[in-house]
C-alpha cells in the first residue's frame, strides 16, 4: 500500500450481525453467523480511519490464539504486549493473547479473502516454526468499550505442539508462551477482548 493511500477493511453492517443475533462477550455457537457474516454480498470494504469511529459497521477481525500443553500437562498460551506502532492507539501497552488483524481490500481477490487475510496476518506478524492445528473457536463482541463497538472478533485456536512461536513484528513486544495460571493471575493487564476469551474458554 502507498505511502497517503488510505486502508480500505473488510466491515458488515453492525444491524447484520444484530439481525443474526446479538450477544455481548463470547459466542461459542458460529454456524448461524459466519455464512451470513462473511458472505460476498454483505461484505464491504471501506476506509479504516472511518470505520474505526463509525459504530453502524462491524469490522471483521480473526483474532488467533495460540496454546500449548508441556510434557506435563500444563497448558501455555502465546502472550505480548502491543507496542506502539501498532495500527491501534488505543490498544497500545496493553497485554494480549490474540494475534490477527484487519481484512484488507488487498485480500479481496481470493476465493476467500477472509481466510487470506487471516493467512496474510499470521505471516506477518509471527513465525510458527512446529506442527499445528486450527480450528474456529467462537465469535466476540465487546460493545462495552469504543474499540469493541467497532470490532466484531472471529476467534481462532492454534493448537501447538511445540512452543516455537516467535514475534516477526518490534511491536509485539515481549513475546512468548507463559502458562495459563500465571496469564490468569494477570488478567487484569489484558486487553478486553483477552480477558473475555480467557474467561470463557479457559477459566
Amino acid at each position: 500500500m502507498s505511502t497517503g493511500q488510505v486502508e480500505q477493511v473488510m466491515v458488515v453492517p453492525t444491524e447484520l450481525f444484530h439481525a443474526c443475533g446479538y450477544f455481548q462477550g463470547f459466542c461459542s455457537e458460529t454456524e448461524g453467523y459466519l455464512e451470513k457474516l462473511l458472505d460476498p454480498n454483505q461484505t464491504q470494504y471501506l476506509p479504516r480511519d472511518e470505520m474505526e469511529l463509525d459504530p453502524s459497521y462491524k469490522q471483521l477481525i480473526p483474532y488467533c490464539i495460540f496454546q500449548y500443553v508441556d510434557a506435563e500437562g500444563v497448558p501455555h498460551l502465546f502472550q505480548y504486549t502491543r507496542g506502539k506502532g501498532q495500527g491501534e492507539s488505543r490498544l497500545h501497552s496493553k497485554r494480549s493473547i490474540g494475534i490477527g488483524g484487519h481484512i484488507s481490500s488487498l485480500d479481496a481477490g481470493e476465493s476467500s479473502p477472509y481466510r487470506e487475510g487471516m493467512r496474510r496476518e499470521l505471516e506477518e506478524e509471527v513465525a510458527i516454526n512446529c506442527e499445528y492445528s486450527e480450528a474456529c473457536a467462537g465469535l466476540l463482541n465487546d460493545d462495552e468499550n469504543d474499540v469493541g463497538r467497532v470490532h466484531l472478533g472471529i476467534v481462532h485456536l492454534i493448537t501447538c505442539k511445540q512452543p516455537e512461536v516467535t514475534a516477526k513484528e518490534t511491536e509485539i513486544a515481549e513475546a512468548g508462551f507463559k502458562p495459563l495460571s500465571e496469564i490468569m493471575a494477570d488478567i487484569d493487564h489484558y486487553e478486553t477482548w483477552s480477558q473475555i476469551c480467557l474467561k470463557s474458554l479457559f477459566g
